[in-house]
C-alpha cells in the first residue's frame, strides 16, 4: 500500500508533503506549525487558500487537489 493511500483514497496533502520533503520542511515553507501540517494530512484538506497555493506550487500540484471546493 502506498503511504499516501488511506482507506482506499489518495491523500493528496500527504503526497504534497512528501514531495516538499516532509512535515517539517512543509511547515517551514508554509510558516505554520508541524501540528498544523499533520492536521491538514488528517483532514485531507487545507482550509487556507493562501497556504494551499504555497504547497501546490512547491509540490508541483494543482491547488484543487489540496483544497477542493466540493
Amino acid at each position: 500500500m502506498f503511504i499516501a493511500d488511506i482507506e482506499g483514497f489518495r491523500n493528496h496533502i500527504m503526497v504534497a508533503v512528501q514531495r516538499i520533503g516532509g512535515p517539517t520542511k512543509t511547515a517551514h515553507a508554509a510558516q505554520v506549525s508541524n501540528a498544523t501540517v499533520h492536521s491538514w494530512i488528517k483532514q485531507r484538506r487545507i482550509s487556507n487558500i493562501d497556504k494551499a497555493r504555497v504547497l501546490a506550487s512547491l509540490a508541483g500540484m494543482d491547488v484543487q487537489l489540496l483544497r477542493p471546493t466540493r
